[in-house]
């Protein structure tokens, strides 16, 4: 069920609004703008009722702050009011809202509208969705994981918890390729991915293909030997799969993986710490591949013998 947050200082509006939509939509009520903005970051809201005339922050004000802010930019806010001049409404497009209703809003042409906005919100949806997804693995792709890596890197900071990130790639992939063909080349990159994303699935998790054979993975909250050991688990699912490779290369297709765990500072970026694990993955393979080298919080190298 979508879930529809409404932001009104008046109870009894409120109260109206919710009887209209509990029926079809999970509702929650908030009755300042303060609180409007703190549900708004913590709960998966497809649309937001959102009055104009509020005390101490107006909805206006509120509509900007909500379209500032990331985590809240891409929710659709309908505008509440009693406020029928254009320049008012003019306003509350100009800021963002997707509509204006008028009050006290009759009960079928709020549904109406709701229906329409939550309608255009699940179809936006579903591109983004197709447009972050990698076709060939069904896992995010590079562009999702440019986008996500920078909101959990700045939370990561902000609470100032671990963040682990880890790259791996399938070792001698081209002759892999060369040897069985490229639509088993394919076969092979959609069977790790498979098998590292079965792992990966926490909420603290995400994954995504980077491109060609190499993954990219990053973790909140574990710290660095938690993650390693995590990570030395997806290695063995891997080879696990005894997929045959190349005779003379290996017995089975197998990944190295190369990560580094730290504490996010204010001055750090991710984008530093993303080359970083790259270089532990190059040791993985100067050491042999089929292997995980990790560096932890005071930058000691840890290698899977």
């Amino acid at each position: 069920m979508e879930k529809i947050l409404i932001i009104d200082d008046s109870a009894v509006q409120a109260t109206h609004l919710k009887n209209i939509l509990s029926e079809d939509y999970e509702v929650t009520t908030a009755q300042t703008a303060q609180e409007g903005l703190k549900q708004a970051h913590s709960g998966d809201y497809s649309l937001i009722l959102l009055d104009v005339v509020m005390p101490e922050m107006d909805g206006f004000m509120l509509l900007k702050k909500l379209q500032e802010e990331v985590v809240t930019r891409h929710i659709p806010v309908i505008l509440i009011t009693s406020l029928t001049d254009i320049e008012s409404e003019q306003r509350g497009l100009t800021l963002g809202a997707v509509d204006y209703i008028s009050k006290p809003g009759h009960p079928l042409i709020v549904k109406a509208r709701v229906n329409t906005h939550i309608k255009l919100y699940q179809y936006r949806k579903q591109v983004e969705y197709q447009s972050m997804t990698d076709q060939l693995t069904g896992v995010a792709n590079r562009r999702r994981h440019d986008l996500y890596s920078l909101t959990k890197w700045q939370e990561a900071t902000r609470l100032q918890i671990p963040f682990s990130i880890c790259m791996f790639d399938i070792d001698k992939f081209k002759v892999y390729n060369d040897t069985f063909g490229h639509p088993a080349g394919d076969k092979v990159i959609s069977a790790v991915a498979s098998t590292a994303a079965a792992r990966l699935q926490r909420s603290t998790d995400f994954f995504a293909r980077y491109g060609g054979e190499e993954f990219v993975a990053f973790l909140l909250g574990d710290s660095a030997e938690k993650a390693f050991a995590y990570l030395k688990e997806i290695r063995r699912d891997v080879e696990n799969l005894h997929i045959p490779h190349n005779p003379n290369i290996s017995q089975w297709v197998t990944i190295s993986i190369g990560g580094i765990t730290t504490i996010p500072k204010p001055e750090t970026t991710y984008q530093t710490y993303l080359k970083m694990a790259d270089a532990m993955l190059y040791d993985a393979k100067r050491l042999g591949r089929n292997r995980v080298v990790w560096m932890d919080e005071k930058i000691r190298q840890h290698v899977e013998k």
